[in-house]
């Protein structure tokens, strides 16, 4: 089948071993994929990754339990031991023995069929589109930060990142959160967030003044960390959705001084995004780039870490 390998390069390739089903997994046949931050991350290096990429799709599954045999499918990252302490706990995401689809010790979707556990799967609605259902993943760990910090509407939120995830970021917290600023660098990318009443500003037109009660990071770039710290209030929040290559180098000193409470962000409930899709209470129209076949995945790479495009889908079907 043919398959996105990342092997010290990304390569296109045609031969890839087509995936097995077992009792407890089931084959997906891809219709579309999406290209995200980290996936970009991971070609520079991040969590040495080799493999097939790819963890953000949409399929058919065509093999596996027979309720699930047809069925339009999305599904969650995180393949679990459902034995260990996080497992047990509650914690499934952090099982101790995961593999991730396309980031960690587990092919993922940048191909014509990807091996999911079935206990991941999910049903997308008839109503979500393929290019909607595709953007679930990102969706719900958008949706997660709803789980960890509690909004209310009187806050003063900023969403630092104008692309892909901080786009879905202000477009879920705006429905709780009036007063939403989206700060990026890209005209084009806020132009998408200003037509559906989302306050925007460019980052060199920003002035960081330490009053926001929630700051979200979600530039992919170490320096949003530094710029968040000088956004938050005294005892504000900051929640973290970068992930990159490399290391963080900065003091930490201005966190305890002003006693900012520091949250780590990852995925998120897949129900909830599938939800709020298939009731339309968050618009993703505008955000898909561009369509490219799985033959492109150079051009798609490329055209994704490009500063005008936020998203990019591989159409495998």
């Amino acid at each position: 089948m043919r398959a996105v390998e990342f092997a010290d390069r990304l390569t296109f390739r045609h031969d890839w071993p087509d995936p097995k089903a077992t009792s407890q997994e089931a084959v997906v046949r891809v219709i579309r994929a999406g290209i995200c931050r980290t996936d970009l991350e991971i070609v520079k290096g991040y969590m040495n990754f080799r493999g097939v990429l790819g963890h953000e799709f949409v399929g058919r599954v065509c093999q596996g339990p027979a309720r699930w045999l047809d069925q339009r499918v999305v599904a969650e990252i995180n393949c679990i031991c459902g034995h260990c302490d996080m497992c047990t706990g509650g914690l499934r995401n952090h099982c101790r023995k995961r593999t991730v689809l396309g980031i960690a010790g587990r092919d993922g979707a940048f191909a014509d069929k990807v091996l999911v556990p079935v206990r991941n799967l999910h049903p997308v609605p008839d109503g979500v589109s393929d290019d909607e259902a595709a953007m679930v993943e990102p969706l719900a760990a958008a949706f997660q930060l709803v789980h960890q910090i509690r909004f209310d509407k009187m806050q003063r939120v900023v969403v630092l990142g104008d692309g892909r995830l901080g786009q879905l970021v202000a477009r879920v917290l705006v429905r709780i959160c009036p007063n939403v600023l989206l700060v990026g660098r890209h005209a084009e990318k806020l132009a998408l967030a200003d037509r559906l009443h989302i306050q925007t500003v460019r980052v060199d037109e920003f002035t960081p003044r330490q009053e926001a009660d929630v700051v979200v990071e979600a530039t992919g770039a170490p320096a949003g960390l530094e710029l968040a710290c000088r956004t938050v209030r005294p005892r504000g929040t900051i929640a973290l959705k970068s992930t990159y290559a490399g290391r963080q180098p900065m003091s930490i000193s201005g966190i305890v001084v002003d006693e900012i409470t520091v949250v780590g962000s990852r995925c998120g409930p897949f129900s909830d995004a599938l939800d709020a899709l298939a009731r339309h209470e968050v618009d993703l129209s505008n955000l898909i780039g561009r369509h490219l076949p799985l033959e492109k995945a150079q051009e798609a790479f490329d055209l994704a870490a490009r500063g005008d495009v936020v998203k990019v889908l591989f159409d495998v079907s």
